[in-house]
C-alpha cells in the first residue's frame, strides 16, 4: 500500500460524513429565482413540482434517483438539478461524492463553477466537456476541470441524462417518434479483406498527425509545450482505427470465427464490442484504467447520450486475421452495455482526448472526432419499436442466458475441477506414485495459469471477499454473483474445499499467480539455481504479514469499496493474469519483481503478502478433516518432511501449519517412501532381516536329518 494515499482516504471519510450530512439543505432561490412553493415528490423518474402562485415553473431532482453514473470511486457524484418547463437547467448543486482527486486538492467552488456551465443548457442540447478540435454545428461545449476531467465528464452526462428522462416522465416532451433500435442481421456473412472493409464503412480511421495537434493547441496554456519540429509536423501521431464487431461481415472477417464467436460469447443481449486499432506515439486506453478504472482518453457519443468506458468493459482483442491487415502497437475490443441504448445501425462518433501537461498539477486537453457510419445493409431497421419481449425472454433470468452462453467454458472448468478432486480422494494413492503426481501436478499447474487464468480469467481476488461480505450487510443477491459464471463456480470449489481440506487446494492448486510462481521455481531448481531461506524466526513472523495487509483493506471497504479496490492492487493478479502484463509499467515493474523472486524463494508473495490468502486462511479454520497423515517419529527427531517443504508449512516439531500449507502433497511422498522415510526405513528393514532369517529357520535340522530334506 501507498503510504502517500492514507491522507486522501482520511480525507475521503471525513468530507463524505460531512457532506452526506448537508445533502438535504438547500434554498429553493437558487434554482428558481421567483418560485415560492415546492412540492413533494412524484412521478417516474422521481422529481418535486416547482410553483410560482398556482403555475408550475419547473422541477427539481436529485441525479442519483434518475441516472446514477459511476465515477472513479466507483459511486455516483450526486446532484441536485433545477428544470424549467420548457426543459432548461436552471441550476445544479453538488450534493455528495466519494472522489479522492475532488477530496483532495480541487476545492469545492470549482466544482460549482463547472456545474454552473449547465444553467441555461437545454435537454436539446448535445452537450461536450472540454474544448474540441473543431467546433462542429449542434455541439456546445463547457470547459473541464483540470485534474478530474473524467469525473466531470460523468457529471456533466449525469446533469444531462437525468434532465432528459426527467422531462420524459414527466410529460415535458414526447417520445412518440423515438426510432427503434436497429437490428444485426447475424446470418448475413461475406468474406472481406481489410480494404474491402475500409471501403464499405466498417471500418473507420482518425488520422492525426503531429503539426495537426500543435494546430488544435493553439490559443491554449499548453500551446507551447511538447511542439513538434518542422521536420516533424508530417509525422503520425496517432492512426486509430474503429469497427462495429457484432456484424459478421466485420466482427468475422477481422477475428476469425474462433475469437468471433468467443466475443460474442461474452457479450450479454443487447450489448455491441467496439474494436480499437492503433499505430502511433500516443495511446488511445491512456491512464484512465488506472486511475479507478476508467479510460479518460475515449468516448463514444450516439445523439444526445455519452459513453464512457470502465475496465469491466474492456476484453483482450486478438491478432487481426483479415487479408491486408496492417500492424497495429495498440488494439482492444470495449463492450457497449445495453443501459445505454445504443443504436448500432446509426451514425456514432468516437471522440479522442489529447492531453498535454501544464506544470506539475495543470493539463490541457482537445477533442478530436471520427465518425463511424456503419453500413446499412447489415442491419434490418424495424418500423414501430417493439412494445414487449417475448414471453420466454421475460421468465428467463438474465444470469441464466450467460450461463447458456458459456457452456463450453463451465465444461472445461468443470472438467478440471473433476479431475482434481479425485486427485485429492485419492491422494495416498497418488504419493505412493510420485512420478505420476509430479506429472499431474504439473500439468494442472499449467492448465491454472493458461486456461483459468489468461482464458477465462477466473482469477479470484480479495476484492471478490470484501464485495461478498459488505453484500452480505447490504443488498445481498444471488443474481449478481451468478452473473459471472466462471467465478461462481470456482468460488463454489473453493467454498466446498475449505471445508474439506483447507486453503491450501486453492493456494496450492488453483490460484493462477501461485501456480506461475511455483512452475518458475520448479524451472529453476531443475536449472540448480541456489535457493534463500529465510531463518524459521524470521519466517514464521512474516506470515503475520497478510493478515494485517487483509485487516487494513476490510477497514478501508466498510467505507468504501472503490478505495478499497485501490489498494487492493497490493495483489499483482490483475496486471499479470487478467491483463497479461499489458499495463503501465510501475505495476508491470512489481509483478515482475514478485515473480523473479519466485526464482530463488518458493511463492514468496503467497506466503508474505497475499491477502488473498489470509482471507481464505480464517474460514479454513473449520475444516472437517486432517487428510495429510503424520507419523509419531515427525518431528522427534525425524525433521526430512519440515527441511524440504518448499514454502515452510511444517513446524520443526513436525506439525504441519494447515493456514499455510499449500497442499502440494510433497511431505505424502515422502510419508509412504520407505527407501526415505526414517520411521518405513526401520519398517522395511526389520521385514528383510525377518525374511533373511526364515529360510535360515528351515535349514536347521531335525536330529540327524536337515529340515529341508524332511
Amino acid at each position: 500500500m501507498r503510504p502517500s494515499l492514507l491522507l486522501p482516504t482520511l480525507l475521503l471519510i471525513c468530507t463524505s460524513l460531512l457532506v452526506s450530512g448537508q445533502a438535504t439543505a438547500f434554498e429553493l432561490s437558487h434554482f428558481f429565482a421567483d418560485a415560492d412553493r415546492l412540492e413533494e415528490v412524484t412521478g417516474t423518474p422521481p422529481a418535486q413540482p416547482v410553483f410560482q402562485g398556482d403555475q408550475q415553473v419547473g422541477l427539481i431532482f436529485e441525479t442519483n434517483d434518475v441516472a446514477p453514473i459511476p465515477a472513479y470511486s466507483g459511486k455516483p457524484v450526486n446532484m441536485r438539478v433545477g428544470m424549467d418547463m420548457q426543459g432548461l437547467v436552471t441550476g445544479v448543486q453538488v450534493l455528495e461524492h466519494s472522489e479522492p482527486i475532488m477530496l483532495v486538492g480541487i476545492p469545492e467552488h470549482k466544482l460549482t463553477e463547472f456545474v454552473d456551465q449547465y444553467i441555461g443548457r437545454s435537454i436539446h442540447d448535445n452537450v461536450r466537456v472540454g474544448l474540441s478540435s473543431r467546433q462542429r454545428e449542434g455541439f456546445e461545449y463547457v470547459d473541464a476541470l483540470s485534474g478530474a476531467t473524467v469525473t466531470v465528464v460523468v457529471m456533466g452526462e449525469g446533469i444531462m441524462r437525468s434532465a432528459r428522462e426527467v422531462a420524459l416522465g414527466h410529460g415535458l416532451v414526447s417520445d412518440a417518434g423515438a426510432a427503434p433500435l436497429a437490428l444485426v442481421r447475424s446470418d448475413q456473412f461475406e468474406a472481406a479483406s481489410w480494404d474491402q472493409l475500409r471501403a464499405s464503412g466498417g471500418i473507420s480511421l482518425l488520422h492525426l498527425t503531429r503539426g495537426e495537434i500543435d494546430e488544435a493547441f493553439i490559443g491554449t496554456p499548453a500551446e507551447k509545450v511538447d511542439v513538434s519540429r518542422p521536420e516533424q509536423k508530417s509525422d503520425t501521431f496517432i492512426d486509430l482505427y474503429a469497427a462495429y464487431l457484432n456484424a459478421p461481415t466485420i466482427g468475422r472477417n477481422l477475428l476469425g470465427d474462433y475469437h468471433f464467436e468467443q466475443v460474442m460469447g461474452r457479450l450479454q443481449e443487447g450489448e455491441h464490442a467496439i474494436l480499437l486499432m492503433a499505430n502511433g506515439r500516443y495511446s488511445f486506453k491512456g491512464s484512465g484504467f488506472v486511475r479507478g478504472g476508467i479510460f479518460d482518453r475515449i468516448q463514444l457519443h450516439q445523439g444526445d447520450r455519452s459513453i464512457q468506458f470502465r475496465d469491466t468493459d474492456l476484453i483482450r482483442a486478438p491478432y487481426i486475421v483479415a487479408e491486408g491487415t496492417p500492424s497495429f502497437s495498440e488494439l482492444d475490443i470495449f463492450v457497449v452495455r445495453d443501459e445505454h441504448g445504443f443504436d448500432p445501425g446509426r451514425h456514432w462518433e468516437l471522440e479522442l482526448l489529447v492531453r498535454r501537461q501544464i506544470g506539475a498539477l495543470d493539463s490541457a486537453f482537445v477533442n478530436f472526432g471520427m465518425d463511424y457510419d456503419p453500413p446499412a445493409a447489415l442491419f434490418d431497421y424495424p418500423a414501430a419499436p417493439q412494445s414487449a419481449m417475448d414471453a420466454s425472454d421475460t421468465s428467463k433470468p438474465l444470469w441464466v442466458s450467460i450461463w447458456e452462453d458459456r457452456v463450453l467454458h463451465i465444461v472445461v472448468l468443470s472438467i478440471g475441477l473433476f479431475v482434481l478432486t479425485l486427485i485429492l480422494l485419492f491422494q495416498d494413492w497418488l504419493a505412493r506414485r510420485p512420478n505420476l503426481l509430479h506429472t499431474l501436478r504439473t500439468g494442472f499447474l499449467i492448465w491454472t495459469v493458461v486456461f483459468i487464468g489468461w482464458y477465462a480469467l477466473a482469477q479470484l481476488s480479495v476484492v471478490n471477499i470484501l464485495t461478498f461480505v459488505n453484500a452480505l450487510f447490504t443488498d445481498f443477491k444471488w443474481s449478481t454473483f451468478l452473473m459471472d459464471p466462471m467465478m461462481f463456480i470456482l468460488w463454489g470449489f473453493v467454498a466446498v474445499s475449505l471445508l474439506l481440506w483447507g486453503r491450501g487446494v486453492y493456494c496450492g492448486w488453483l490460484c493462477p499467480f501461485g501456480a506461475m510462481q511455483e512452475l518458475i521455481n520448479e524451472a529453476a531448481r531443475k536449472l540448480k539455481i541456489r535457493q534463500i531461506e529465510l531463518p524459521w524466526a524470521v519466517h514464521e513472523r512474516l506470515w503475520a504479514l497478510k493478515y494485517l495487509v487483509l485487516l487494513g483493506l476490510f477497514a478501508i471497504s466498510l467505507q468504501s469499496m472503490a478505495t478499497a479496490e485501490v489498494y487492493a492492487e497490493v495483489e499483482p493478479f490483475k496486471t499479470a493474469i487478467s491483463l497479461k502484463f499489458q499495463r503501465e509499467w510501475g505495476f508491470v515493474f512489481y509483478a515482475v519483481v514478485l515473480l523473479l523472486i519466485s526464482i530463488v524463494n518458493r511463492k514468496f508473495y503467497c506466503r508474505y503478502v497475499c491477502p488473498l490468502g489470509a482471507g481464505l486462511a480464517i474460514p479454513a479454520r473449520i475444516r472437517l478433516f486432517d487428510w495429510l497423515k503424520r507419523h509419531n517419529e515427525c518431528g522427534k527427531p525425524c525433521r526430512i518432511c519440515a527441511n524440504e517443504c518448499e514454502v515452510q508449512a511444517i513446524h520443526p516439531d513436525g506439525t504441519i501449519n494447515a493456514n499455510e500449507c499449500h497442499y502440494c502433497l510433497d511431505c505424502q511422498v515422502t510419508y509412504w517412501n520407505d527407501e526415505k522415510c526414517p520411521p518405513l526405513v526401520a519398517r522395511r528393514k526389520r521385514r528383510q532381516k525377518a525374511s533373511r532369517a526364515a529360510p535360515a529357520a528351515r535349514d536347521q535340522v531335525v536330529g540327524d536329518i536337515p529340515v529341508k530334506q524332511l
